[in-house]
């Protein structure tokens, strides 16, 4: 089965294969045999373009980024594509997907491989079933796809290839993350731009979890329960991480004391400023301002 579609490639159009000479030391080098890609490609307006297989030996992503197409997963129900959205289809998932005709899609597409390549797309597609997922048009996105395409000028240099290799990680971990944040929906999503701008004008102070709360018109309990889950910490916890980050800035640029940075950030106990300092940045205070010597 090819790996590829054999839609005729257009002006504008990507579509590149991993130099096959290349295989066998990819998938055996420590620096890219987890994940490498196997073929990777940009269609624009792609009219035409269909695909289907019963069965599939690598990974495949495609990421729509405008018009419209269509998803059959196994023998299950026909799904719309659309500008934003982003398809995960496991190794083995047979599938089949097509362009609309009359609003044909843009999609860019990556189909990778690797040790780590399950594990990979299992931040993706959890159940290994295929998934799709609407994470937006973001160009951080599209500059990581072109970023990766940059190692078809490379014919075979290993040393572009294993670059190639962790661009190909890095896109692949971009996306679970904006996956994984669109799972919140509307009703649940914390604006964090949002959070961060009324934690910085405290910066100098402090503040209650009810306090935050309020400001963001949420009840306590749901707002802690929903920024854990997008940052992996309590509020207070990435508040106090953003305040002993702003503790290392004065260290480095200033000769203030430790107790007037401690006054500074709202603690009037030096000790227990220096205390979260050090659980926080694994150093004292004293101790991080002379390593800047080192």
């Amino acid at each position: 089965m090819p790996i590829t579609s054999d839609w005729p490639l257009q002006p504008q159009a990507t579509r590149f294969l991993t130099p096959h000479v290349l295989f066998e030391w990819l998938m055996i080098n420590p620096l890219t045999k987890g994940a490498y890609p196997v073929a990777m490609g940009y269609y624009p307006s792609a009219l035409g373009h269909y695909m289907e297989r019963q069965d599939h030996d690598n990974q495949l992503l495609l990421y729509c980024t405008a018009g419209k197409g269509y998803l059959q997963l196994g023998t299950g129900p026909t799904q719309s594509i659309t500008r934003g959205q982003l398809i995960a289809l496991p190794k083995g998932q047979a599938h089949r997907y097509w362009v609309d005709e009359q609003m044909p899609w843009s999609v860019y597409w990556l189909h990778f491989d690797g040790e780590l390549a399950d594990q990979l797309m299992g931040l993706l597609s959890p159940a290994q079933s295929g998934s799709i997922h609407d994470i937006g048009t973001k160009p951080q996105v599209l500059a990581a796809f072109e970023s990766l395409f940059d190692v078809r000028y490379t014919a075979t240099s290993r040393t572009a290839f294993i670059h190639g290799c962790h661009q190909t990680q890095q896109l692949i971990s971009l996306l679970a993350l904006l996956a994984r944040q669109s799972k919140l929906d509307s009703k649940k999503a914390i604006n964090m731009e949002k959070v961060e701008a009324f934690m910085q004008q405290h910066l100098h102070s402090n503040f209650s979890l009810d306090e935050l709360a309020k400001h963001m018109r949420r009840s306590k309990f749901h707002f802690s329960k929903v920024f854990k889950e997008l940052t992996g910490q309590s509020p207070m916890q990435y508040f106090i991480a953003l305040k002993m980050q702003h503790a290392c800035r004065l260290l480095d640029s200033s000769d203030q004391s430790v107790k007037r940075i401690s006054a500074s950030l709202g603690y009037e106990d030096a000790y227990y400023f220096s205390r979260l300092f050090k659980k926080q940045i694994g150093l004292s205070p004293s101790q991080y301002r002379r390593s800047r010597h080192q």
